[in-house]
């Protein structure tokens, strides 16, 4: 890792190093869902549980997840499940029939949940220790991520439609991220004093009851990273099944969602000082469902890609959002809402799939709308508290 100066930003290039990685991954295997469906024979609903199965682990790694972060501390766990998510990659491209694929996503599903909780504790950390905004430039890195794995995708594809080959190249690059991230990220002892006692009072007590104020983060958490991850999920085969783009072309839509969650995050810690948490959860909510419903009615390729731009646009800062609120109210509420975030972003989109089973996939996508703006009922309940807009002022 190249040499920083800045203590501060050293820890944050290593932290955005992990939620790059975990962006990359999820990507790299959902950008490739219609060739994963066509080896294995897949009808949408068998992909839809084959989605589920990664649903499924997310959901139960919560217990997991609470016990290896008293374990081991949300570096080591960050760095383990980085390191065993790209190993997933090359276990999945071989993976024989549909029941070892199940398998394989059931166990990525636990990973994912392990990571994306120590790693975001990890940013509530950094920004507590320094006294500076930076959740959502974090998850920018996510979202580039993503990007970067959808041009791989879209590049790998005009080469070789080996799903082995690409998802091997993938792996490759997920290992240097980790190890580009392991000599920077805090340890325990360079945990902010507050969070140290807390950790300390975790472990010696008992998990508490979530409070209200919690609870509605987790809706808003579960229903906003359903929007981000069906997007992920079910763009390419929008694309190519109802807006009839090219095999070349179905991969820009995650692209598009993806860029714009880049550009949205990098200007998102501005947008939280100014107009605070709050209102920029609920106007991105709004402008995400509403731009979804108004490229459903208008059809066709290039109305699609806006709405999904749309989509982007104000989703985006929403669980970097939450994530701060359900920081200030303590690890718990931390570590619950991150799970309940995983089990969103891998739950959701199978959820999409059975409803686009039962009727079409653009219903699928109006379930997708239908749950931006539950993110935006869920807002004006939540308590933002004022630390985050300090944070983003300082």
């Amino acid at each position: 890792m190249p040499h920083v100066r800045d203590p501060f930003h050293r820890s944050q290039l290593a932290i955005a190093a992990l939620f790059c990685s975990l962006g990359f991954q999820y990507a790299t295997w959902a950008a490739r869902i219609p060739a994963l469906k066509d080896e294995l024979g897949l009808s949408a609903a068998e992909v839809g549980v084959l989605l589920m199965a990664a649903g499924v682990g997310a959901a139960v790694s919560f217990p997991v997840v609470a016990a290896l972060m008293r374990r081991l501390g949300s570096q080591r766990l960050a760095l383990w499940s980085a390191l065993c998510l790209a190993l997933v990659l090359p276990a999945l491209a071989a993976a024989p029939n549909y029941p070892v694929a199940l398998l394989v996503l059931c166990v990525d599903g636990v990973l994912v949940g392990c990571l994306n909780v120590a790693m975001n504790a990890q940013g509530a950390a950094l920004e507590t220790r320094f006294a500076r905004n930076a959740m959502a430039r974090l998850h920018a890195t996510f979202s580039g991520g993503s990007l970067l794995a959808a041009l791989l995708a879209s590049g790998v594809t005009t080469v070789t439609t080996s799903v082995t080959a690409h998802f091997g190249v993938a792996a490759a690059a997920l290992l240097l991220l980790v190890a580009y991230a392991r000599t920077g990220l805090l340890t325990e002892e360079q945990l902010p004093q507050p969070e140290a006692q807390k950790e300390k009072k975790k472990r010696a007590g008992k998990w508490s009851t979530p409070s209200r104020m919690t609870l509605w983060m987790c809706v808003a958490m579960a229903f906003g990273t359903v929007t981000e991850g069906a997007m992920n999920d079910w763009s390419a085969l929008y694309l190519e099944d109802v807006a009839e783009a090219s095999a070349e072309l179905a991969p820009l839509g995650i692209a598009v969602v993806s860029g714009m969650m880049v550009v949205a995050r990098l200007f998102a810690d501005g947008w939280r000082g100014r107009w605070g948490d709050g209102r920029v959860v609920l106007t991105g909510s709004v402008l995400a469902g509403a731009g979804l419903i108004l490229a459903l009615l208008g059809g066709g390729l290039v109305p699609a890609l806006l709405g999904f731009a749309c989509v982007g646009l104000g989703i985006a800062a929403v669980t970097p959002c939450v994530y701060v609120a359900a920081a200030g109210q303590g690890s718990d509420s931390l570590t619950l809402v991150a799970a309940m975030g995983t089990t969103g972003l891998l739950a959701g989109p199978p959820l999409i799939g059975f409803i686009a089973h039962a009727s079409s996939l653009v219903w699928g996508f109006a379930a997708v709308a239908a749950s931006a703006l539950v993110v935006a009922v869920c807002s004006t309940r939540i308590r933002w508290t004022p630390a985050a807009e300090e944070l983003s002022r300082s």
